[in-house]
């Protein structure tokens, strides 16, 4: 830590402990980086807690081993959800508590209950606004994820709608005939939870995931989710409507009221569940990044503004041309890339980095991304 005049200036500070945040923190660690600050708005891994009770990891979970194959959700060398929880497909509680453990074992610095208000350019780096006051910084990442910032809007009508995000159990969901707009990840995994409880489930897509030939897993269904849909409760009770966009959900009555965009007219007792993704809290520090065609954050290739430097991204929100890291497993390849730009900003040589390249977590070249499977 330095000071200018009277205020200290951290050498990092990291908005956001969930998965990107813990592990791009103990990255810097292993790159000579000691002076770093996590910011929090709630407790670590809190993203993960909010998760609906029956919603879990569709990537699976295998023990770290010796041969240089990290565990697809680790965030950390060393680490293994498969290990500490014994389970293949956590849910987002199950992970909550490998997150802690890590920063617990790592001596992560989080300050929890700290809401970022605002990011702003300061003489000396970073001047970041915070409920508990002030805090300055040469280098910031923003790491503060999606999953508190829900997609809500997207046609007529969409506040009448239940973002999945907001449930805390499928088991909470009353009546017996429910309408999902949304058919990647989050509104299969609905249906299928719904469908085992006896619920009749219509589930509406503006295009048709479930039979995209891509295997990019970014873009496709997970196996986990396909495989789940092969199974008897849903077949039988969930009906799939594909390339067919809402135009708008009304109340009609005592009932919703759904209109499809040519026209369709459907009625359920209960909100329908908006599984529309989320809009991610980038929009938060947008005016420090240029932006790219598709909304996104134009990124350097160590995932810097190209337009303010110090400022990094880390997370699902990342883009580089046409790759998506939005998988754990994606995104964690991002940190040791990250943490080498900043610790060279410093003048340290952060070597140990190296080992990061043995473990698969160290991408660096990204010509290598985006190669589809021949069969």
């Amino acid at each position: 830590m330095t000071r200018t005049g009277t205020e200290n200036i951290h050498d990092v500070v990291v908005v956001g402990a969930g998965a990107a945040g813990v592990g791009v923190a103990v990255t810097l660690g292993h790159a000579g980086i000691q002076d770093v600050v996590v910011l929090e708005r709630n407790t670590v891994a809190s993203s993960f807690d909010a998760w609906p009770a029956e919603t879990r990891f569709i990537t699976p979970s295998y023990t770290t081993n010796s041969i240089g194959m990290l565990d697809l959700n680790s965030i950390a060398m060393g680490t293994s959800p498969a290990y500490s929880l014994e389970v293949e497909h956590p849910t987002g509680q199950e992970y909550a508590k490998y997150l802690r453990a890590v920063a617990h074992f790592f001596e992560v610095p989080v300050r929890e209950h700290t809401d970022v208000r605002s990011v702003k350019r300061a003489h000396h780096g970073f001047r970041v606004d915070t409920s508990e006051g002030v805090v300055r910084a040469k280098h910031l990442i923003w790491a503060a994820g999606e999953f508190q910032y829900p997609f809500l809007s997207g046609f007529a009508g969409s506040h009448l709608c239940r973002h999945t995000s907001t449930i805390a159990s499928y088991d909470d969901i009353e009546g017996d005939d429910i309408i999902i707009v949304g058919g990647y990840e989050s509104g299969i995994d609905a249906a299928y939870h719904l469908a085992y409880v006896d619920k009749r489930v219509r589930v509406f897509d503006v295009e048709s995931p479930w039979e995209s030939e891509s295997s990019d897993p970014s873009i496709a269904l997970s196996p986990f989710t396909v495989e789940r849909m092969r199974e008897r409760p849903f077949v039988q009770q969930v009906e799939l409507y594909p390339n067919t966009p809402i135009g708008s959900v009304t109340r009609v009555g005592d009932r919703y009221e759904v209109m499809t965009e040519d026209g369709q007219r459907f009625q359920t007792s209960e909100p329908p569940l908006l599984a529309a993704g989320f809009e991610g809290s980038t929009k938060l520090v947008a005016d420090l990044f240029e932006q790219r065609e598709d909304g996104s954050l134009l990124l350097s290739e160590d995932d810097e503004s190209t337009i303010v430097p110090g400022i990094f991204l880390c997370g699902p929100e990342v883009r580089h041309n046409n790759h998506v890291f939005c998988f754990i497993f994606k995104y964690r390849q991002r940190f040791a890339v990250v943490a080498k730009a900043i610790a060279t900003s410093l003048g340290l040589p952060a070597e140990e980095l190296e080992e990061y390249r043995k473990w698969g977590m160290y991408l660096d070249d990204l010509s290598c991304c985006g190669q589809e499977c021949a069969c």
